[in-house]
Parts: C-alpha cells; structure tokens; sequence
C-alpha cells in the first residue's frame, strides 16, 4: 500500500484539529484585548473624568500611563492607543454592547463613528456580513451606511440599525447601490476598454462582491445566449442567495443610453426564457455607467421596471464631502419623483 495515501486522511485530521484550536487560541486572545481595552478605557475616564466626557484627555496625564505601562508590558500602550482605548469605552459604555465575535482593529473604525445609530449598524453588519477589519473600514470610507439612506426608506434602515431583526432589504432595488465605487480597480489614470474594466473585476472578484452587496456569487463571465439569429456574450453574471435570482451586469464606458437599455432588456428576456431556473426568482439586469441619464431612465423601461437598473460608478475614491453631495443630489431626485406620484394621485 502507498505510504503516502495511507497517511494522507490522517495527516487532514490532524490538520483541522490544530487549526481548530489556533482558531480558539486566536479567539481567546481577541476576547481578552477587546475586554481588557475597554477595562482600561473604563479606568481612564473614571478616575480622571469622573465618568463626564471631555473633548481632550490631558496630554501628561496619558504620556505618563503610555510611559509606565510601555516599560512594564511593551509595545501597545502608546498615547494614540491610550487614547482610542478612552474613545472605545465612551463609545461603548454599556459592556453588554460589545460583540466579541469582532476585533480591537474592527473598534477602532467603529469609535471614528460619531452617530450612535450608525455606528451599530456597521458593528452588526460587520457580524452578519463576516468582514474582515480592512473590509469594514473600506465599507466606511464609502459611505455604504449613508448610501442604503439615500435609496432606502430611512425607517426601515434605521429600524435595521436598532433592531436587527428584519430583513434589510426586500426588493431588488433595495440590493443594488448608487454610485458603486470601484477604485480598487486602479483604473483611475489609465487609457481603458471595457474588456480591461471586465478584466480587473474578476481579477479584484472578492473586492468587487463586497461592493456589489449581500449574498451575491459570481457565476460566469461573457456568458453566451444562444438565438436563431445569433450568440450574445453578457459581461458579468451573479447570482443572489437572498433574492434567490440572477444578476446579469452590462458595462459601459459612456453616459447611459436607450440602446443600453434595450440591449439589458432583451438580456433579461432571453435569460428568463433560457437560464432561469423554476424556483428562481425573476432575473435581474443592471446597467454599469460612466453618467447616469435620467431623461433615459424617465422615458424608457427602466421607468417602471422592477427587473432593469441603472447605477454609475466611480473609478477613482472620491472625498467624504464629494460623496455626501452626490447622496444629497439622488435624495433631491427621490424627492422630486416622490412629489410627483403625489401629484398625479391627488390630481386623480
């Protein structure tokens, strides 16, 4: 008999049992950093605050604790770390509210959070969702929050951030995002087609699905239909666990047009006539564009369609400022449709 394969299934069980236990070993020592971080952020505003936050911290006061605890355990205790740790326990004063399946890197974005309501969103999302510490920053740096507020009725996402109980989203526009920020793609100062923007998404795949949103999997890339009158390539295909429905993406290197449109909706058509499976739920298309359109989204399918989408994206990060603008440009959008249906039904 071979050595080797003899050998192989007990090498795996091995394997998995001590990999089991650096998972718990690692667990551990998260759960005792993050609870003796708060602990000594605790003692810091107690004893020199009398529990009252103040804007400073007294610069002696915590150049003194950064020297004597570095001598004593080392590197960790510096005034900047003093100082997060101060900000962890006001920002989380209720120790029950701590979640440990989260690290003290995860903290550390979230006490940057001044709004309470947001800043247990992004905890809780940040459970649910799995993201790494690096993703969870990522996902604060662009708003994603502040984006689900401006397409989203704010009730029902605040409600999500309070309670965690219902679904955040329902419908497939509830899944879909506005701008989509793309700038891992570093694509920024280049000269690119749009077989080089497909190129850098499957290359960048995971940084793209935590972009894109909840419960998505990539399935294909040019996926071909097959017609009578000929083969079509879709650029991009996924498909969503929780809307249990595929998403076929198309992207564009220009301001979105009429021909886009149809084109996503003849897609659509056939996808639903030869790919989508019985317990499927209707398929998804989405436009990717430089500009968004909205005379083309007024008077086109996209209008009324609950299956056709349109959203633009961003090759390059653009400031928090620059952000908060173009949310408030697509809430003054919703406003002025919303007001409209009003309109038109107390015309009726």
């Amino acid at each position: 008999m071979n050595l080797t394969n003899n050998l192989q299934p007990l090498f795996i069980d091995i394997a998995r049992i001590i990999e089991q236990a650096r998972g718990q070993v690692r667990q551990s020592i998260n759960t005792a950093m993050v609870d003796s971080y708060w602990q000594i952020g605790r003692l810091i505003v107690e004893h020199e605050q009398n529990g009252e936050a103040r804007a400073e911290y007294g610069k002696q006061q915590l150049q003194f604790l950064s020297t004597q605890l570095t001598g004593q355990f080392g590197k960790g205790f510096d005034v900047t770390n003093l100082r997060n740790m101060r900000r962890f326990y006001l920002a989380f004063p209720i120790r029950d509210a701590l979640r440990l399946e989260l690290g003290w890197t995860h903290y550390r974005s979230l006490i940057r959070i001044e709004n309470p309501a947001t800043r247990k969103w992004y905890q809780q999302e940040a459970i649910s969702q799995s993201w790494s510490a690096r993703a969870l920053e990522r996902q604060i740096g662009v708003l994603y929050y502040e984006r689900l507020l401006a397409s989203k009725d704010k009730t029902v996402v605040e409600q999500e951030a309070s309670q965690h109980t219902a679904p955040l989203a329902e419908t497939a526009k509830d899944y879909l995002r506005d701008p989509y920020i793309l700038d891992f793609l570093n694509l920024q100062d280049q000269t690119y087609q749009e077989s080089d923007l497909e190129q850098a998404i499957i290359s960048k795949l995971q940084q793209f699905l935590l972009e894109l949103g909840k419960g998505f999997a990539f399935v294909e890339r040019q996926q071909r239909i097959r017609t009578d009158d000929g083969d079509f390539y879709i650029d991009l295909v996924f498909y969503n666990f929780h809307l249990k429905c595929f998403l076929l993406i198309d992207l564009k290197m220009h301001k979105l047009s009429h021909q886009d449109v149809g084109q996503m909706d003849m897609y659509v058509r056939l996808y639903e006539e030869q790919k989508r499976r019985c317990d499927d739920n209707p398929t998804i298309g989405l436009i990717l564009c430089t500009e968004h359109n909205h005379t083309v989204a007024k008077y086109s399918v996209l209008n009324d369609s609950k299956q056709l989408f349109a959203s633009k994206y961003l090759l390059e990060l653009p400031s928090e400022e620059e952000l908060k603008r173009e949310l408030e440009r697509e809430r003054e959008q919703v406003l002025l449709r919303l007001n409209g249906e009003l309109k038109v039904e107390n015309g009726k």
